[in-house]
Parts: C-alpha cells; sequence; structure tokens
C-alpha cells in the first residue's frame, strides 16, 4: 500500500510537470523582442517589472535584455540591427532619421533635472550664481544646461554661460564635485539630481519651471524607445505589445509601492530616503499617455538648437516627419 501511494505521487508530479511544459514550450515560442540596456541603467526598472509581471507575455513577446557597456554601445547596436529597440533622447532620433535610418521613437520618460545647491548657499536665484561655478553633466550641449541657458537669457538678459564657470563631467563626478563645494551649484542627470536632493541639496530651479517660462511643455518626452520603421510595419503586433507592456508597467510602479522591493537591488540607494527620492524622480518622469504634441517638439527643439547648433542637432534643421509613433 506504501509502494502504490509512492507510485501515484510521483505520477501526479509527472502529470504536474508534463502539464506545465505547454506553458513554457508556448512562453519559448514566443517572439522575443531584444532591449539593449545598460547594466545599471533606470530603464531596467521597468524592464524587470515588465519581465517579472508577465506584461511582455500578456502581450505576445517576450522581452529578453541584452545589456551592454554604454550608451554609445546601444546606439551602434541599434543601428546594426543587433537589437530591435533601445532607449534614447528623440534629438538622436532626428538626426539618424534624417539621414534615413527610418528609426521612430515611443516615449518612455519625461524626467529632466535641474540647478542644485547645497543646502547653506546663499543663492536663491539663478543671478546669484554671478562668476560662480557650475559643474554640468552631460557635455555642453547638455539639454537640461541649454533650457537653462535660454532661461537665463529671457529673465536676466544674460546667458548664464557667459556669467559663470562652467565644469562638466560624468553624472557621479558632478555629484561628488557638488557636495564637497569644487563647484557651487550642479545641473544632473535625474537619478543623480534625487541622489542629491536625498543627501540635503536643494533645487534652485527646476529645468521643468525654466521651460514652462520659455513657454515650452516640460511634458514632452525627451527619452524613448527607439524603434525601426520597417520592423513596425512588419510586426505591427509586437510594437503595440511593446507599448502595452511599457504602459503597464508604468501605471503599476506610479501607484504600488510594494511594486518597488523588487527593484531595490537595482536602484543601488544606500538609504531609504535615496530610495524614496529615486521612487519619486522616476514617477514624475511618466509620460501622459497617447501621441507626442509635435509643435510643442518642435518649440523645445529650436529653442535648444538656437543655443547648440550643429554640436546639438547634428545640422537637422528641423525633426523629421513620423519621428514620434504611437499605437494610437
Amino acid at each position: 500500500m506504501q509502494l502504490t501511494r509512492r507510485t501515484a505521487l510521483i505520477g501526479l508530479g509527472l502529470a504536474g510537470a508534463s502539464a506545465a511544459l505547454p506553458g513554457r514550450a508556448q512562453e519559448a515560442a514566443l517572439p522575443a523582442i531584444r532591449v539593449g540596456t545598460l547594466e545599471n541603467g533606470t530603464v531596467s526598472w521597468e524592464l524587470q517589472t515588465i519581465i517579472k509581471r508577465g506584461f511582455d507575455r500578456a502581450n505576445g513577446f517576450r522581452l529578453v535584455p541584452m545589456v551592454l557597456a554604454g550608451n554609445p554601445a546601444t546606439q551602434v547596436a541599434m543601428q546594426g540591427a543587433e537589437v530591435d529597440t533601445i532607449v534614447s533622447d528623440w534629438l538622436w532620433v532626428a538626426q539618424q532619421r534624417a539621414r534615413g535610418t527610418g528609426f521612430a521613437f515611443l516615449p518612455y520618460s519625461t524626467a529632466v533635472g535641474g540647478l542644485m545647491v547645497r543646502p547653506d548657499s546663499p543663492a536663491r536665484t539663478l543671478a546669484d550664481l554671478r562668476g560662480k561655478k557650475i559643474g554640468i553633466a552631460g557635455g555642453p550641449v547638455d539639454k537640461s544646461w541649454l533650457i537653462l541657458r535660454a532661461w537665463s537669457r529671457e529673465e536676466l538678459g544674460e546667458d548664464l554661460a557667459d556669467i559663470t564657470q562652467q565644469v562638466f563631467g560624468a553624472p557621479p563626478m558632478i555629484l561628488n564635485a557638488a557636495e564637497t563645494g569644487e563647484v557651487d551649484a550642479a545641473i544632473n542627470f535625474w537619478h543623480f539630481q534625487a541622489k542629491m536632493q536625498a543627501r540635503g541639496m536643494r533645487e534652485l530651479i527646476s529645468v521643468a519651471t525654466a521651460a514652462e517660462a520659455l513657454g515650452l511643455d516640460p511634458a514632452t518626452p525627451l527619452l524613448g524607445y527607439v524603434l525601426r520603421d520597417d520592423w513596425i510595419a512588419a510586426n505591427p503586433a509586437l510594437a503595440t505589445g511593446l507599448a502595452r507592456a511599457s504602459r503597464a508597467a508604468k501605471e503599476l510602479l506610479a501607484s504600488d509601492d510594494a511594486a518597488w522591493e523588487d527593484l531595490r537591488p537595482l536602484m543601488e540607494a544606500r538609504d531609504d530616503a535615496e530610495f524614496q527620492a529615486l521612487r519619486a524622480g522616476w514617477r514624475a518622469g511618466i509620460p501622459v499617455p497617447g501621441p507626442v504634441d509635435v509643435a510643442n517638439a518642435q518649440a523645445m527643439f529650436a529653442t535648444m538648437a538656437r543655443l547648440g547648433g550643429d554640436e546639438l542637432t547634428g545640422g537637422v534643421a528641423a525633426l523629421p516627419e513620423g519621428l514620434f509613433w504611437s499605437p494610437e
């Protein structure tokens, strides 16, 4: 009797395993969307959520992250068709499209930074930074820096670049320079700004506020998934599925604090304050659903192009037609 019962249990186990196999086989048979990403990039927060919650499989595909060494490597992989998508800014996508690549842009994030100072800084306005040193991540054509320069021209009648000294460097270097007082103010990528805020630094002015004062729409997404026109045409259901999976992940992370616990190891926050600041910053960058307002994007492009010139635009005079893609 004991042998019979043991045999029955083994049989049930095998039956359960057999029943599970078709599900796994079906998942393996789903078409893959290969996304080029960075090991510690903030994009991985959304990608992991999509995979862990099954938003890819629910929309008819398997999301396959391909970890690459840096942003230039992701762009090269996209140009070489080694991946199906990456996340990049629409200025790069516009340059590529103008050169005939057929790249298109699906909104991912509106996140931008601001100008940060230490809590003991006497500065209260941009005018107070006259003669001071500003640390800037992203280089001379950083989009946040260009918008703040345009705002200072309007509000102060002077270009911020002319009345301050600038130090350009990688985001961690700018963070450290701001903390140690090597620079008097800093403009950093949004997730490093979140860390700066968590460590007590103060925002003098946000890029969103400056953009609004210039008549621009800060809700214009700057970062997005890059897709190919021919890939979209050949795989319309996959392209729509990616858009829907991305939106589902955003809606979950926007409303469910518990969903962020899975992401803590990826976020590398040194304490709860930093974790909460990173979460709030990511949420603030969630774009509204629906197509991009092309006129608003063109206005933002024109403002940045006036100051950034060909180094920023790559010689593109206007955003090319068909740049922004939406499944709606």
